[in-house]
């Protein structure tokens, strides 16, 4: 960056030693950092130009670009300890260092005079080293966080600690604080679904079958007949019981049981009619002597799921057998879930209660993991704290942690049953509470009156209306969108004066512009271009992490383009880049494409990986530490440089066309950014464009010692590659 004018050099990357006085003389109007954004500052600047002319020598399809970023904010800062349990949809918890971009969690919204619990989506995932703070809750709940990270309290929000000296003022948490939730009731590593152990398995079968099932034996004349049988209308609870049976050397087969009529839904059963097996599954569910935890656990999660409800937000099992009941509750007490004995209906039904309200049903669900999900959501029940949240202390462990946060929908979301900001204020103004003075760790220049220039030089008479191109550089839509909304007016500015053009993001807050996007495409030709370099397969899944930490995951793109699709624009995919012998191989070529094609897609190029001083040193250290054994094969695809050798990739392209023509994705993956008349994959004969052309490409935030990249013991195989 040369900051003299905002002209853009060939150093696309972060700014290290930046000098502030420098950037003073240079157009800058203030630095800021937000605890929002804990270790990223922001560089505000008035550029002075927004239309970049691309150099012939790129070999570009496109000769002008808009970056209203100059660095990038995807893989930036903190906030709550790795093993913080977060509240997924589906009424499950996790740890947050296990959620991903796409994935759909609870938040919680306004709702005339009460919060109530809604879903929400993970739209970004970071971490970074922060000073550690424990909170901790009357209830006994613990939560490691760092000083600048909030939660919600009766008297509004809070942050953990009070500022640094000099640091201005801000509401920081007291004694005198009642945290908003429903808490764990302990520490948060002990607060988690057990593990699937035999004796778990076995009190889980004890609880469904004994609660749901049917074993019929008998013998006549003709000789002895035995059968098993459960049937359920959930499929999730079926499938665990087939599991576990299987698990125990018993197989079953499922087919329908019922069909669906106006008033009940089909229902599915698994059955076995043979005697060895009735009689192992007798054995399984015979009551034990000594029932452990373990057994405990599975048995409630067991005997929910076949006999127990949580409508109405309260939650009972229900039944009319003794032992039954009589095992439920020694169970209950054993896990420590509070409950009462409700007196037995006219028809001899007796119900076990859950008491305690919201986090004592939180606390059942945690302790026995049961498996049918529809029962465990808590989406549109009001916020109601029925537990003592207050703060007994908030301790500074005087050591550095991992802290990890994420942004959601809601700007919120439930971390260890408590109502936790996400430290990144979508749609707001907070980034003027400032938190300024500090080092940082990372900048991120943001040109705050790119839309107005643009419209300045779109109106000159020498403006051809050439199509531009967003995303060439640096992601249009990384996080510090989300706070200064530059995307809106460049985009109005580029369809007021007729001008095409396409932006090429990996961001899920392009949905945010769709509606905006639909009314210029109404004006002039639009072409959307989403990257995603691995299919949505766990061994794709892990690679994604290792190489792209912090980005959305391979669904949350997909679920992208059919977005994109449904809202009547074109989208394109850039499969770039391609890593050689890791994501190359054919199978994944054909998952891949075949999700493409399933989710909508107009159009796919394919690019090899690019190698730009500064990716190559990030990426070869990152292969040498896990995969060196590729690491002789690199040597010889990028020998000559940062491209790859024109034998891999017309290797390549041989591979890829065939599957692009099957699954008719020939149409330009950019449109109006390529040459009239090219097909999709003409990438791989030329220079890399769009995505792949990227400073850091697709490795934005990978470490250069590599940590944080998981081995996948690929096997290289025997393909020759040229």
């Amino acid at each position: 960056m040369r900051w003299n004018g905002q002209a853009i050099s060939n150093d696309d990357g972060a700014l290290p030693g930046l000098e502030l006085p420098a950037l003073r003389t240079a157009g800058l109007l203030r630095t800021v950092r937000s605890p929002e954004f804990a270790g990223v500052a922001f560089h505000e600047v008035l550029a002075k130009s927004a239309l970049s002319k691309v150099p012939p020598a790129s070999q570009m399809p496109f000769r002008w670009t808009i970056n209203p970023y100059r660095g990038c904010s995807h893989a930036c800062t903190y906030c709550v300890e790795p093993s913080t349990l977060v509240l997924m949809a589906d009424g499950r918890q996790k740890p947050i260092r296990d959620v991903r971009v796409g994935d759909r969690i609870v938040g919680t919204r306004r709702d005339g005079s009460y919060r109530r619990f809604v879903e929400t989506e993970v739209l970004a995932h970071w971490g970074t080293t922060k000073a550690a703070y424990r909170v901790t809750l009357e209830d006994g709940t613990e939560i490691v966080a760092s000083a600048d990270h909030r939660f919600l309290t009766e008297r509004g929000w809070k942050y953990v600690a009070p500022p640094a000296k000099g640091g201005g003022q801000r509401p920081y948490l007291t004694t005198n604080n009642r945290l908003q939730g429903f808490g764990l009731g302990m520490a948060g590593d002990a607060y988690t679904t057990p593990p699937e152990s035999p004796e778990y398995r076995r009190g889980y079968l004890t609880g469904m079958i004994r609660g749901d099932g049917m074993i019929f034996e008998k013998t006549y004349t003709s000789g002895r007949i035995a059968m098993f049988r459960l049937a359920l209308v959930d499929h999730e609870a079926l499938a665990r019981s087939q599991d576990y049976l299987a698990t125990a050397g018993v197989a079953t087969n499922r087919r329908p049981f019922s069909s669906a009529t106006a008033t009940r839904q089909a229902i599915d059963g698994i059955f076995t009619s043979r005697q060895a097996n009735v009689t192992a599954i007798r054995r399984m569910i015979e009551w034990p002597d000594a029932p452990d935890r373990s057994w405990y656990a599975g048995f409630l999660a067991g005997i929910f799921d076949a006999e127990g409800s949580c409508d109405g937000q309260v939650l009972r099992i229900s039944n009319s057998d003794e032992r039954m009941l009589t095992m439920t509750m020694e169970a209950m007490d054993a896990l420590g879930v509070a409950h009462v004995r409700e007196p037995a209906n006219k028809i001899g039904v007796t119900n076990i209660r859950v008491i305690g309200g919201l986090a004592s049903r939180r606390k059942f669900f945690a302790l026995t993991g049961p498996a049918i999900t529809r029962k465990l959501k808590i989406v549109g029940a009001a916020v109601k704290t029925s537990v003592s949240l207050r703060i007994v202390s908030v301790e500074a462990l005087g050591t550095e942690s991992d802290m990890i946060d994420i942004t959601t929908g809601t700007g919120d979301f439930i971390a260890n049953g408590v109502i936790s900001h996400n430290c990144f204020a979508r749609n707001t103004h907070e980034y003027l509470d400032l938190d300024s003075g500090r080092d940082f760790d990372s900048q991120v220049v943001v040109k705050v009156n790119v839309d107005e220039v643009l419209r300045a030089e779109l109106a000159k008479r020498t403006w051809t209306h050439e199509a531009v191109a967003l995303g060439t550089n640096t992601d249009p839509y990384q996080r510090a969108e989300g706070r200064y909304r530059l995307m809106p007016g460049i985009i109005s500015a580029l369809a007021d004066s007729g001008t095409p053009f396409s932006i090429l993001t990996k961001g899920t807050l392009l949905r945010r512009d769709l509606p905006l996007l639909q009314q210029a495409a109404e004006r002039v030709d639009i072409g959307l271009g989403v990257s995603l370099a691995f299919a949505d397969t766990p061994q794709g899944k892990e690679l994604q992490h290792a190489v792209e930490p912090g980005t959305p995951t391979p669904r949350a793109r997909l679920d992208l383009i059919r977005a994109i699709r449904a809202a009547g624009l074109p989208c394109g995919v850039m499969v770039a880049p391609v890593l050689p012998w890791l994501t190359d191989p054919l199978a994944h070529l054909e998952r891949l494409l075949d999700d493409v094609a399933e989710a909508g897609a107009t159009g796919v190029t394919v690019l090899p990986l690019h190698l730009r001083p500064g990716a190559r040193e990030w990426y070869l250290g990152w292969l040498e530490r896990t995969r060196p054994h590729l690491v002789d094969g690199y040597g010889r695809i990028y020998a000559r440089g940062a491209y790859a050798h024109k034998g891999y990739r017309d290797w390549l392209w041989e591979r890829v066309r065939p599957l692009i023509e099957e699954r008719g994705l020939g149409g330009a993956a950019m449109h109006r950014t390529r040459a009239a008349g090219a097909r999709a994959g003409d990438g791989i004969e030329g220079e890399p464009h769009g995505e792949g052309d990227y400073p850091r490409g697709a490795f934005t935030g990978l470490r250069a010692d590599g940590t944080g990249a998981a081995s996948l013991g690929v096997d290289v195989g025997s393909e020759t590659l040229f």
